[in-house]
Order: structure tokens, then sequence, then C-alpha cells
């Protein structure tokens, strides 16, 4: 048998740091490596997979896609991707009105920035500690963490970071060349941190009044992750540009600028060759029908409701706090979590940090509640003494 895990040891570039399981084969929110082993899914794909591994309501609508067209280029029109459009305009929060498809978070984040910047004239961008929005250069720039940043300065200039859930800090960095503030309703990466309502009202009130663009980077929030389809809704916002991707297309990169009608570009400025090809667009309409139909929302809130009380019925003697809103938990620890995840792996549920003390689950929504019980209880299991 080919050992492939020696293959990507020698032609992979390690960008990542690898578990030693190979994943071959996934359904819903199980997954198996290629020693037959099954393990709960709370990575997620980082959050891509909200309707579960190999949804059959995406397969479908692939394959019947791929035997039609797969390719087409923005410079021509296609039926697939303007009903996608339609559809991400109509579930949208406030007065979005308009789209750019892309491949990713990150295309997502970046395409937004060269909006602000055109929109506005202006180059300054307010961003807070702990966020997280991608890795390429312009959205690296907003990303806080240094260990990202550092081996990669000088990035692009005009990125300030306050406080999150602090009005007072960002109304003091705002300025006449303050083009955007670009926030997560819920600090994902920077270990599950969640916006407070009050905060994200005085924050979108402060940019109507000075004239400066309010970007909600839903990466990681939307498609149901929090019990709303887009986060946005739990703190009444109406963004000026929202970024999406992740769950987008049920497992397929894809990502979406949304924008307002006040948002400018001109043909030429920017572009892509695969976003918005026929084939993702055609996922990503299955997906998203699949989460109405199924109301993925209602069952994000319901579960993750189940799951906070199953995990606090218990004290947990390593745990300082547990986070969560809807499906996205946080468990800050008083220690270091990687020999936690590594216990977790090996007891068959796949979890992420969120920074060195933090664990992280974002398990399909569509995951049975025998699994949630069996989640806690392994949890249960490593993080008491």
């Amino acid at each position: 048998m080919n050992d492939f895990r020696k293959l990507e040891q020698i032609y992979g570039l390690e960008v990542f740091p690898k578990r030693d399981v190979m994943i071959v084969r996934g359904e819903n929110a199980t997954v198996w490596d290629s020693d037959g082993k099954a393990y709960i899914d709370c990575v997620g794909g980082h959050g891509a997979v909200n309707i579960g591994h190999c949804n059959k309501a995406v397969i479908e609508a692939v394959s019947v896609q791929i035997t039609k067209l797969i390719s087409c280029p923005g410079i021509l029109y296609n039926d697939v991707r303007a009903q996608l459009m339609e559809k991400l305009i109509a579930i949208a929060p406030g007065k979005l009105s308009r789209v750019f498809l892309c491949n990713s978070g990150t295309e997502a984040v970046e395409a937004a920035i060269k909006l602000a910047r055109y929109t506005t004239g202006r180059t300054g961008f307010i961003c807070a500690m702990r966020s997280y929005h991608g890795r390429t250069m312009g959205a690296l720039s907003a990303t806080y963490n240094p260990k990202y940043r550092e081996k990669f300065q000088p990035l692009v200039p005009g990125f300030e970071f306050v406080p999150f859930n602090n009005i007072e800090k960002l109304a003091s960095a705002a300025g006449p060349e303050t083009a955007a503030v670009i926030l997560e309703p819920v600090q994902g990466e920077g270990g599950v941190n969640i916006g407070e309502k009050s905060y994200f009202r005085e924050v979108q009130a402060l940019c109507r009044k000075r004239g400066i663009l309010l970007i909600i980077d839903e990466v990681q929030t939307g498609f149901c992750r929090t019990g709303r389809m887009f986060a946005s809704e739990h703190f009444g916002l109406e963004p000026d540009i929202l970024c999406a991707a992740k769950s987008i297309a049920g497992g397929l990169p894809m990502g979406a600028t949304l924008v307002s009608g006040q948002i400018m570009i001109e043909p030429g400025q920017h572009g892509t060759t695969f976003g918005g090809n026929p084939v993702t667009c055609a996922a990503a309409l299955a997906a998203i029908a699949y989460m109405i139909n199924n109301d993925l929302a209602k069952q994000a809130q319901e579960k993750g409701d189940y799951l906070a009380a199953k995990l606090t019925s218990v004290r947990l003697t390593k745990v300082r706090e547990i986070r969560n809103l809807g499906l996205m938990f946080g468990i800050e620890l008083k220690e270091k979590v990687q020999p936690y995840i590594i216990r977790l792996l090996e007891s068959g549920v796949l979890i992420l940090p969120a920074g060195p003390t933090v664990l992280r689950l974002l398990p399909p929504i569509t995951i049975p509640y025998s699994d949630l019980d069996e989640v806690a209880e392994k949890i249960h299991n490593v993080l008491t003494d």
C-alpha cells in the first residue's frame, strides 16, 4: 500500500502543523481514517461543512452541473451564477445589494479592502485586537496575531488595532483617513470572543456619522453557524460590506463579498479567474437551499444550547470559561490546549485550537444529538482531574 503520509511529507510545502491521521472518507459529522477508525468531526473543515460531509443535495447538484458547464469567466453571463447572486442578496442582512464571487475567505477580505479604499479614497482601517481575517498580504494586514505577521513585514500600511468590544478606543482611532472598520461578530481564531450588542450598535452609529464603511467578516460565522443565517442578525448590523466563505458551498472552495449600493468599482479594477464558476455556484445554491429547508439556524441554536448544558453539567477543573454562540464554541482552559487536542484525537474526537489556551468546536450543524453526548463525555474525561 502507498504510504500517502510519506508522499505529503516529501512533496507538500509544510504550512500546516500535521496530526498523525489520514482522513479518507466523511459522512455528516463522522470521518474515517485510512485504518478505518471513526472520528466525530468538531473541526468541520475549519467551519466549512456546516451541512455535513458529502451532503447528498450538494453531490446531486454538482453531479448535474459538472456535465453541463464547469468554467465560465466573468466576462460572460451565466445562469447558475446569476441565481446564486440573487439568492445571496435575498438572505443577506441589511441593505446589501451586489456580490463579488471568489474562492476563499481571504479573497473575500482582499476584495473588501480594495473596495473600501476605492469607494472612499481613504487608506486607513481600524481592526480589532485578536482579529483574524486571512493570510494573504492585505487580509494579513488586518489580522492581529504577531506570529502570522512578523515574518512578512512590511505589510500593507494603514491598519490600526484597538481592543475588541471597546467603543472608546475605536472612536479615538477613527480619523479623516479611515476608510473602514473591519470586525468579526465572533472572533473565531482569536479565542471565540463574542461581540457585545451595545458595542456593535455604537460602532455602526459611529461609522455612519463619520462616513466610515463598516466591513463585517462572516467567513466563519455565516450560514447558520451561530443560530442565524448570518451572525450580524444577532446584533442588528447592516454592514456596508460583508465577507463570506467557509460553508457557502457545502465544503467546496468559494467566497463572496456582498456590498451595499454605495460601494463603487470600475471594470478592470478587480477580478477572478475561478470565482463564481458554475460548479461551485450550483453547490452553493444546493447548500443554501438545504440550510433553509432544514432550518439549520434553529438547529444550531438548539444544539448549541444542548451542548452548552452538557458541558457545564460537570465541574471541569481545568476550564476557565465556556463561550458559545449557536454551535460555535470556545472552551478556555487554565493551561495550554495542545495536549488535550491530542488526547481527544486519540479518543475519537477532532477538535481545533483558538489560540494557545482555547479549544474550539465547529462541528457540522447536522451533527446528531448522540454525537454531541459523546463529545461532551469525552471532553469531560480529558478536562477533569
